[in-house]
């Protein structure tokens, strides 16, 4: 069995996120491909009283993946168990890629979700674990789209949570920052593939603000960039459409050329900060000074090219906040000249009624703001994320579970309302913290932690 096991387990692996903000070395790292390959890696984590924290591709860009007991990649454990054409639902194992979805599966299918996330090299029990969204008013997050999973405990039993039968417990584990144990397969629910004819229209931001409602409402899926020393946004309305895909403009945003000159210019202000303010504005001029027109398949709508490396921090307000956040935020950037990169996103999204997502019975506005590494270089951003985690946690903010934060178990337990509950649940299914981390040890307050490794 100890053979075995160490036979499938790898030493030496070093993990790194796609940002390459965080890495860890985990003492064994596998890539399973059964379900009973991963209970026997439970069955020897239990015996030598190892922590075991699952991994998905990689997206988050925070230590929410990292450890040094023993690492879970699903990367294997990547099949299509099952399409309901009459239903709309697919049903896959944890570790398949919503690329893989989009690009194959559901179109084949003339299928597509509801709603996705700026990039798709996302798995599917990552996704959901880590409340990742979309944009649109009438949307939820993409775990509000599960309709069943099925679940490993650290005892090796397997627990199967549909909508149907126990709503309740599929609220705690459809977002459950895989505290509860290794998820199997997800069911989600889908609808008819259709196409999103998207409108980017340059603004401004006062107008946008003072107009929001009007805008979050005009179309299936709204969101807009503010370039920061401006009062320039660049808005994104994408409505569902019968029309043919088509192009009616052409995107410098799209070119090689343009990426790498950005990249250039930010490594150069580096060393000159003050040239931040204009190269926001030149990219604003450059690239969404004009309106841009798209038809295409949904997936090629929602998600982006997310340029190169970067920090990210990313809080949902309550809706109603937006405009006295953005103001206070860019109040402090221009009176401390910090020399803050474009854009900050803003997008909308639908309350629903999971434990621990930050739209719980609210619907909610997430400001997600970034800090690019050009050629990978240390950017100096914590004084920026510090100010702006103040002004949104005294509006109410939750912080999104992937990204970024400071807060723990004692902000949390005021900020969500099934907090007590969520816990109480995961410390039953999961009573000796088997599926925590150093991250998670800080989020659920259970014991001190290790400092993170952080670049």
């Amino acid at each position: 069995m100890v053979n075995d096991i160490r036979t499938l387990g790898k030493s030496g692996k070093r993990f790194t996120n796609w940002a390459k903000t965080y890495t860890c070395s985990p003492e064994l790292f596998f890539e399973p491909e059964t379900e009973d390959e991963i209970r026997k890696i439970l069955a020897f984590a239990q015996k030598k009283g190892k922590k075991v924290k699952v991994v998905g591709f990689g997206h988050s860009p925070s230590d929410l993946a990292c450890t040094t007991d023993f690492m879970i990649s699903l990367c294997r454990y990547n099949k299509v168990l099952n399409i309901d054409k009459e239903m709309l639902q697919v049903t896959v194992q944890g570790g398949c890629l919503l690329k893989d979805l989009n690009d194959n599966i559901l179109p084949a299918n003339d299928m597509a979700l509801s709603v996705q996330g700026a990039v798709c090299d996302l798995t599917a029990a990552g996704v959901i674990s880590t409340g990742t969204h979309g944009t649109g008013a009438n949307f939820g997050i993409i775990s509000s789209y599960v309709v069943g999973l099925t679940l490993m405990k650290a005892s090796g039993e397997v627990i199967a949570i549909r909508k149907d039968d126990n709503p309740e417990l599929l609220s705690v584990a459809a977002l459950s920052l895989g505290s509860l144990g290794v998820i199997l397969s997800v069911t989600l629910q889908c609808e008819k593939a259709f196409k999103l004819h998207c409108k980017q229209l340059p603004n401004s931001l006062q107008n946008v603000l003072e107009n929001l409602e009007v805008y979050v409402t005009s179309s299936d899926h709204f969101r807009f960039f503010w370039y920061p020393y401006t009062d320039s946004v660049v808005c994104f309305n994408a409505t569902r459409t019968n029309e043919e895909p088509q192009m009616k403009s052409s995107w410098i945003w799209e070119m090689g050329v343009g990426y790498y000159l950005l990249q250039v210019l930010l490594w150069i202000s580096t060393f000159f900060p003050r040239l931040v303010p204009s190269i926001n504005k030149l990219y604003f001029n450059l690239l969404c000074s004009k309106a841009v027109e798209r038809i295409d398949r949904s997936d090629k709508i929602f998600n982006f090219n997310c340029l190169f490396k970067q920090y990210v921090m990313e809080w949902a307000i309550p809706r109603n906040k937006v405009a006295v956040v953005l103001y206070e935020l860019k109040e402090w950037i221009e009176k401390n000249n910090f020399p803050a990169h474009f854009p900050v996103e803003v997008r909308f999204v639908k309350a629903d009624n999971i434990y621990l997502s930050p739209c719980y019975m609210q619907d909610s506005c997430y400001i997600n703001i970034i800090m690019y590494r050009p050629f990978n270089k240390l950017v100096s951003h914590e004084t920026y994320w510090n100010e702006y985690q103040s002004i949104v946690a005294k509006h109410g903010g939750r912080p999104h579970w992937a990204k970024d934060h400071n807060f723990t178990g004692a902000e949390f337990s005021k900020l969500y309302p099934k907090w007590n509950e969520f816990c109480a649940v995961r410390e039953k299914m999961d009573p000796n913290g088997m599926f925590l981390n150093a991250n998670l040890e800080r989020v659920f307050n259970t014991r001190p932690s290790p400092p993170r490794t952080y670049v």
